[in-house]
């Protein structure tokens, strides 16, 4: 499922962060195209924040470290319906409507993109199946750890500079 990444289709923003066009995820990525993505903090019944390893085949940061489950939005697609798309994606996680919070949106550029975002968070112990290859690996951390972690491992800095204010609060 990574490799046909490329070819998904994928809405471009302008200022106004209306639509003006549709292209390819693979021309996104090329010419760093403004575009909405999905950020869903998942938590586990002691405030505990999963965090996950990327697969190395992904288009952009692979093998990185993220706070979040989440991703480019696709055509037409509600932020409620790209998170629960995302969940079911990445780790397997189907969830209600009423079951994601939403903690807010913002946008966030770099050299490497530049989006508009609309974060979220559920809670969840599990089980979690990776079984779209995006995920390599996954745990949960508590505050310290994940501060630990951010200086010693890559983190992607979209989601960590996105979700900050709602991150344990030893992290930050």
């Amino acid at each position: 499922m990574v490799a046909a990444a490329g070819d998904e289709r994928v809405e471009i923003l302008d200022s106004q962060d209306q639509v003006i066009e549709i292209v390819s995820r693979s021309e996104m990525r090329a010419r760093r195209l403004r575009h909405r993505a999905v950020f869903v903090m998942v938590l586990d019944d002691a405030d505990r924040v999963l965090i996950h390893r990327r697969s190395l085949d992904k288009d952009l940061w692979p093998g990185w470290w993220d706070v979040a489950v989440g991703g480019v939005m696709g055509v037409g697609e509600s932020w409620i319906e790209g998170a629960q798309r995302e969940l079911a994606e990445e780790i397997g996680l189907c969830v209600e409507t009423g079951e994601l919070i939403e903690l807010g949106g913002g946008s966030y550029t770099d050299d490497d993109v530049d989006l508009l975002a609309r974060c979220f968070r559920v809670s969840s112990t599990g089980p979690f199946v990776f079984a779209d290859g995006e995920v390599i690996d996954a745990m949960f951390v508590d505050g310290t750890e994940l501060a630990r972690r951010r200086h010693r491992d890559r983190f992607l800095p979209d989601s960590l500079a996105l979700l900050e204010p709602w991150l344990p609060l030893s992290s930050r």
